[in-house]
């Protein structure tokens, strides 16, 4: 639908739903009425492909705020100027924003913005969460604004497909949730990304890793070593897979899959597939699974997953065993062992009748290192496990700890204290990492 349509769609509006009368909402927004004729001036005289362009955003701001000064003359309202920024603002949000939650979406404080409904907006700073003063008209705005996000991307909400995940023009993340399944309004859930992506300096400056446990994990991914980030919900496995990928050379050629386009990889050769939902009719679904078995079929040099859950960490195995060396991916898992059991049961999902030996030999041979990744009751996150799988002894896959978080406590402020420490052995990989001729402390496992 295109915004001169949304628009047309919310002229003469009520915002007013369930038990909420037109008095109360009048009662909570005095200039509902003016900002429902400056909608109105807004179709009539500002140019449809002007509102439709984004890269003439400076222009379309200057014609609302004009149209703005002119209807309030018109009607003769005295305000003041900040309540005429607020009107302004606004419109402009509504227009080609997001509405009320444009300003958490520019403000590069905010990590994580929440919609629990029309009346309730939290955000993430600093790993805290946060309500905000901010709130949706009714559901309808809400709707309305979920609209503005998915539809430009082909996909759809409704009472048919009530789910969908779908991404913001600067890659954030989205998740959108409405009734029947959410019971107390749509939901919108979205995950924000910089601008400028992280490198390994800003999460050594934010105390996530050493410099020590970077080097080393720079020497894995040139070492051409296969790595599974894993952890809960939140605690950065994005990130630190965007991290970890700016260290593959730009000689090789990536190809990555994703449900939903996120990583920002700085090479030049690099193929991004994103998975396809079902259409109106239920048919045309392209699931992870399927593109990466087509991916092996792209000559890559190392094949980059957002996140396996499901069967497709049977055909990521068969990858990474089969000369796909230096692949990643990310899983959510609460440690290196958790992180195994978990993809035992994602193989099992693909349906074939394995029996457990072979899975785990699968496993055991083709990944080489976890990176586990906590978010910590202060917000902060650490790599808490830099873990090599060394092998298989009588049907159960060894694991090796070599960087680990010791949590010692927390302060005053309520942070959490504690150092990352080495096990003092070293990786049967060894000679792999020597091979990449990078520079290794000799005490780098001391």
């Amino acid at each position: 639908m295109s915004l001169l349509k949304r628009i047309e769609q919310e002229k003469g509006e009520v915002y007013s739903e369930g038990k909420q009368s037109i008095k109360e909402v009048k009662k909570e927004d005095p200039y509902a009425e003016i900002k429902g004729l400056i909608h109105k001036k807004i179709i009539e005289k500002v140019d449809t492909n002007l509102l439709n362009n984004i890269k003439d955003e400076y222009k379309v701001n200057a014609k609302i705020a004009e149209i703005v000064d002119e209807t309030l003359k018109e009607k003769e309202m005295y305000i003041s100027r900040t309540e005429k920024q607020d009107i302004v603002n606004y419109i402009i949000d509504e227009t080609i924003g997001f509405g009320p939650i444009s300003k958490y979406l520019l403000d590069e404080g905010v990590s994580e913005v929440m919609v629990n409904g029309p009346k309730q907006v939290y955000v993430e700073r600093s790993g805290k969460l946060q309500l905000t003063d901010a709130s949706f008209e009714d559901n309808k705005h809400v709707m309305r604004i979920i609209e503005k996000i998915v539809s430009p991307l082909g996909r759809r909400i409704d009472e048919s497909s009530p789910m969908v995940d779908a991404r913001l023009p600067d890659g954030s993340r989205v998740n959108a949730i409405i009734p029947p399944l959410a019971l107390d309004g749509p939901s919108i859930t979205i995950r924000k990304f910089a601008k400028k992506p992280l490198e390994m300096s800003n999460l050594t400056g934010y105390g996530t890793l050493t410099p020590e446990m970077a080097l080393f994990i720079e020497a894995c991914i040139k070492a051409r070593l296969n790595i599974v980030v894993s952890g809960g919900t939140g605690s950065g496995k994005t990130t630190t897979l965007n991290v970890l990928s700016s260290f593959i050379p730009f000689d090789e050629r990536i190809v990555t899959i994703e449900d939903a386009a996120e990583l920002q990889l700085r090479q030049d050769h690099v193929v991004r597939l994103e998975s396809k939902p079902a259409n109106v009719e239920g048919k045309g679904a392209v699931t992870i699974r399927e593109l990466v078995k087509n991916s092996l079929r792209m000559r890559p040099d190392r094949v980059v997953i957002g996140e396996v859950r499901g069967g497709e960490a049977l055909d990521m195995l068969q990858a990474m065993n089969t000369g796909h060396d230096g692949s990643l991916t990310t899983g959510h898992a609460n440690s290196p062992r958790d992180m195994l059991a978990r993809l035992e049961t994602m193989v099992l999902m693909a349906g074939m009748d394995l029996p457990v030996r072979a899975i785990r030999e699968q496993i055991s041979s083709a990944v080489d290192v976890i990176v586990q990744q906590s978010r910590m009751k202060d917000g902060s996150r650490k790599i808490t496990h830099i873990t090599e799988v060394q092998g298989i002894e009588r049907d159960i896959i060894t694991l090796q700890d070599l960087f680990v978080f010791v949590e010692t406590g927390t302060d005053d402020k309520g942070r959490i204290m504690g150092h990352f420490k080495s096990t003092g052995i070293r990786p049967k990989f060894m000679d792999k990492l020597i091979n990449t001729r990078m520079h290794l402390p000799a005490n780098l496992f001391d």
